[in-house]
């Protein structure tokens, strides 16, 4: 019986024929001595590879043995991250749940993705003194692009003032903070890169 598009997308996703070509090419064997070793012929094995026929599992599970890997190797996704997030979905966020306001509000720009390398918000801060800041700390590292306003970073026991149009990378895991300095809205494009331990 055919496959339907949806389950035969769904199988090309894994990419199963290119990963059993790699794992045969690395090994140095072509397909006449592989279907030796697994009792298939060549002529299968090349349709199975060239994503022509889809092995069934008991078939895929010889190969797998003569290889040395579980099934688990042929069946991680190749499907790249790739999501979409609407203006309209946004919703935006205090700081910190809480009577009293902290630094910005954020919204997320990218909690449509699954599996992030990355975290990236839209930050609206507030004005603050510096009496106020509240300095916070998380492994891995910040970059900051000012979309409008003036930003007052605090870092490194000193304050750097950043204009329109001015960016900062920084280790996040030293203790900083931000306001919003004067009384023009201000605004930033926020990108983190999570480390392997919880905020403190």
């Amino acid at each position: 019986m055919p496959l339907s598009q949806t389950l035969t997308d769904g199988l090309d996703d894994y990419a199963v024929g290119r990963k059993i070509r790699e794992l045969r090419v690395g090994k140095q064997l072509g397909l006449v001595e592989l279907g030796r070793h697994t009792g298939l012929s060549a002529a299968l094995l090349s349709k199975i590879e060239r994503g022509k026929m889809y092995p069934t599992l008991p078939t895929l599970l010889r190969i797998a043995l003569v290889f040395g890997v579980g099934l688990d190797h042929f069946f991680g996704s190749e499907r790249r991250a790739f999501a979409v997030v609407r203006r309209s979905e946004r919703r935006r966020f205090p700081e910190k749940a809480g009577a009293s306001p902290g630094a910005f509000d954020f919204e997320s720009l990218d909690f449509a993705a699954k599996e992030r390398k990355l975290n990236a918000y839209l930050a609206t801060f507030r004005a603050l003194t510096i009496d106020n800041f509240k300095l916070h700390r998380h492994p891995g590292a910040e970059f900051i692009y000012v979309l409008e306003g003036t930003l007052g970073l605090y870092i490194r026991e000193d304050e750097t003032q950043l204009e329109q149009g001015d960016s900062v990378y920084f280790d996040s895991s030293q203790q900083h903070g931000y306001r919003r300095v004067g009384r023009k809205a201000c605004r930033g494009l926020v990108v983190v890169s999570p480390g392997s331990a919880g905020s403190t």
